[in-house]
């Protein structure tokens, strides 16, 4: 099955054309002029890949990045005619794989598309890949279930995003070792990621939001690690 991608655009010609350009590559395309009804779009079926304008009507695309970001990781690839630095930093940091200026090339929309399905495969990541060979990680109070990708903490079971997954795997493999934010971003986001390393600072606060307790200490001017004290 191809992939599904649902392109959110108020401007009728630009939905038109990047439709027409993705459907040529063999993509299932949904468009929606509003974020109010992508949303209801995706409740039918979520999408692989999100393309998104920012100047929407009602709700807006960083608003709607957002929302996303809150339960799922699928690449979101932004367009907008806002070509500021403080945009597109706003944009990467809510969550935004990719940033692409208007007026842009559709041929170029395309290889993004392409680039970003190629890169983002949780369970191609060298971190993930270790670790599912692995049968459980078991550190204090938090278990891991790799193969389910599945979180415990105090035996009750924590919704947790890809990128959140990733991170507590990368930190609890490797206790007390304390890991830059540019090598987390790294490792979580991949190489090629171009955003602001204040994505780590908000993945790290998610999780200790969710796990209210959890061993995820700040190595002040440098980074995190996960705390675990020697028996």
């Amino acid at each position: 099955m191809s992939h599904h991608i649902i392109v959110v655009e108020d401007d009728q010609n630009i939905r038109n054309i990047v439709e027409a350009y993705l459907k040529k590559e063999g993509y299932r395309i949904s468009v929606a002029e509003t974020a109010e009804l992508a949303l209801e779009l995706a409740e039918k079926e979520f999408p692989d890949l999100w393309i998104m304008d920012i100047m929407l009507p009602g709700m807006d695309g960083y608003a709607l990045c957002n929302k996303i970001r809150q339960t799922s990781e699928v690449p979101i690839i932004i367009i907008s005619a806002k070509d500021e630095e403080i945009d597109r930093i706003l944009g990467l940091e809510l969550g935004g794989d990719d940033y692409l200026t208007k007026p842009f090339s559709p041929r170029e929309l395309v290889a993004r598309v392409k680039r970003l399905f190629k890169r983002w495969n949780p369970q191609t990541q060298p971190e993930t890949q270790a670790a599912v060979k692995q049968m459980d990680l078991e550190a204090g109070d938090l278990q891991l279930h790799l193969g389910e990708r599945r979180v415990y903490w105090h035996e009750e079971e924590v919704e947790v995003t890809a990128k959140e997954f990733e991170m507590i795997v990368i930190l609890v493999q490797n206790p007390n070792r304390a890991f830059s934010r540019d090598e987390l971003l790294t490792k979580v986001w991949g190489e090629d990621y171009f955003g602001s390393d204040r994505a780590v600072d908000d993945l790290v606060k998610r999780l200790r939001k969710k796990m209210e307790g959890i061993p995820i200490e700040t190595v002040w001017g440098f980074g995190y690690r996960f705390r675990m004290d020697e028996e």
